[in-house]
């Protein structure tokens, strides 16, 4: 930091806040602190107004180098839900078009500029080589790492381009994982050498473009036997800052996933992330668990745990990130709204991609279609589509039986009526089903958001990769035979 002030743990710290507004006790806790850095979640994303006196008041709290922040991936993961609807990241897989992955990231980026955030939590560069992964799925863009730095590179140089810090994620990589750490401690045990084969690959050949990473709370053991990445000096130290020599930020995901907070409690992680490499740590939560992360940073620089070289390095690096991309509005003018608009609904529609011998069902044959009825967030995504919005897609079919189910897995196929009607099963939800599906025999599947549906039932599949409204054009005019589903699947999807 300039000047004569010494920096405080504030400026390291990234928190989040409750409502839409800022009320005056938040505001002081912020200017107390001399917290720059806000992450925004949907709660705080009301109306594009909203959001827009929202962000002035947090510049006016933060000053000149707030860095104000969201998750706006594309797909399930997307804040700002009034903003043209991105794709998911495996979407622009099947795709496979760096053009197209450039137009989308600068749409997303223009669209956050619009309402003064400059911090973007995407791409995420996990390489999604385990069908089984319960919280990356279609975020990534491939099972291949090629394809993975080819594609969301073109898509972070398009949000750059626009005027927004990108972040890749997560870093060593995600992908090879069956928990999710926002509940327990994933593992990814394996050798450096083939790390840097598959899950390192994409952040290697994007580290000079990246100005920032996120680390991920996974332990590598053959790295580090004793810490997740997030706070392993061996990895955020030796490896990305050491051999790598990366200059961008890096940030930790946040400290209250239980992968970090059951096992070192997060106002230790805190300092632990600060001493292994990180320059910002997300101390998200209440009150209580912020002010918690600030006190123990502040009694480890005050003791010398965090030295001053540390503390001066990191602000070195966040300061130059708020100058680079300095958050204020920039209009977004209703024909450049369209033309993203347009990019979007394009980008759905070269995604779909068939597997096997799908084909759409006669409009006039009887058909019963199945869905779940409601799909809630899951804190991490958006609400998935509810059963209600399924039916809609199949209204000019004219003999049509919708049944929906409180829960899709607990569906008996043996229990289905023999009336000859053609079966539609929609996934329209993100858990896997696994052994429940065992026995469905649909005449076609429609996977609405988790890909990896399709390896659950034996059946010709259309994959959307999505569920946004220009997703269901798409499929809508796929059934109505007015779209081929050109796209190719970036991941292995073999029925089992």
């Amino acid at each position: 930091m300039s000047g004569s002030v010494a920096p405080s743990p504030g400026t390291l710290v990234m928190v989040d806040i409750r409502g839409r507004a800022l009320d005056t006790e938040q505001a002081g806790f912020l200017s107390r602190h001399r917290i720059r850095a806000v992450c925004l979640f949907r709660d705080n994303l009301g109306t594009e107004q909203e959001v827009r006196r929202l962000t002035a008041q947090l510049r006016e709290v933060l000053g000149p180098s707030a860095l104000i922040a969201t998750d706006q991936e594309g797909g399930s993961v997307v804040r700002a839900t009034f903003l043209p609807h991105a794709p998911a990241a495996m979407a622009l897989g099947a795709a496979a078009d760096a053009d197209l992955a450039h137009r989308v990231g600068a749409a997303v980026g223009r669209g956050l500029r619009s309402v003064g955030i400059n911090w973007n939590f995407a791409p995420v560069l996990d390489v999604n080589n385990n069908p089984d992964n319960p919280v990356i799925a279609e975020r990534s863009f491939s099972a291949d790492p090629r394809e993975v730095a080819r594609l969301a590179g073109a898509w972070m140089s398009g949000a750059m381009g626009a005027g927004v810090a990108c972040c890749c994620k997560h870093f060593p990589g995600h992908g090879d994982t069956s928990v999710d750490s926002h509940h327990d401690l994933p593992v990814v045990d394996k050798p450096l050498t083939v790390l840097q084969e598959l899950e390192l690959a994409p952040f290697h050949a994007l580290r000079h473009r990246a100005p920032a990473v996120m680390s991920a709370h996974i332990l590598y053991p053959q790295l580090d036997p004793d810490l997740p990445a997030t706070l392993s000096e061996a990895i955020l130290g030796a490896l990305l800052r050491g051999q790598w020599g990366y200059q961008g930020v890096v940030i930790t995901d946040s400290l209250v996933m239980k992968a970090i907070a059951q096992r070192f409690g997060h106002e230790r992680a805190a300092v632990l992330a600060l001493q292994a490499g990180a320059d910002m740590v997300m101390a998200l939560g209440s009150r209580e668990e912020q002010s918690a992360a600030l006190d123990a940073i502040a009694a480890a620089t005050a003791h010398g745990a965090i030295t001053a070289q540390t503390i001066a390095r990191a602000c070195g690096r966040l300061d130059a990130l708020a100058a680079r991309f300095p958050s204020r509005e920039l209009p977004y003018l209703d024909r450049q709204r369209e033309m993203d608009q347009r990019t979007m609904g394009e980008a759905w529609a070269r995604a779909l991609t068939r597997i096997g011998r799908a084909v759409p069902p006669s409009r006039h044959a009887p058909l019963r279609v199945l869905a779940q009825r409601q799909v809630p967030t899951d804190g991490v995504a958006e609400a998935g589509l509810a059963g209600e919005r399924v039916a809609r897609l199949f209204a000019q079919f004219t003999d049509v039986q919708i049944q929906l189910l409180d829960d899709l897995s607990s569906l008996r196929w043996d229990q289905l009526p023999a009336d000859g009607r053609a079966c539609v099963l929609v996934s329209n939800g993100r858990v896997r089903y696994g052994e429940a599906a065992r026995g469905w025999r649909p005449d076609l599947h429609i996977a609405l958001w988790n890909p990896f549906h399709v390896c659950d039932v034996d059946a010709p599949a259309l994959v959307t990769w999505g569920y946004a409204e220009a997703a269901l054009d798409a499929v809508q005019a796929w059934l109505h035979g007015q779209l081929d589903a050109t796209g190719r699947a970036p991941v292995p999807l073999v029925p089992r």
